[in-house]
């Protein structure tokens, strides 16, 4: 894995534990957590098919 790639997958996994974070602490409802989740997943996505 490159080290960019490598990057994105960190940024990704805080990214995504920030988010399941707020939802168990009812800062943010299920749809606006899965709508930020799927934004992270197309950056990451996005980094992988680069």
């Amino acid at each position: 894995m490159g080290e960019r790639l490598e990057d994105a997958v960190g940024t990704f996994l805080r990214d995504a534990d920030a988010v399941f974070d707020e939802y168990e602490n009812g800062y943010v409802d299920a749809d606006a957590a899965l709508s930020v989740l799927e934004s992270h997943i197309e950056d990451l996505r996005d980094e992988y098919e680069g």
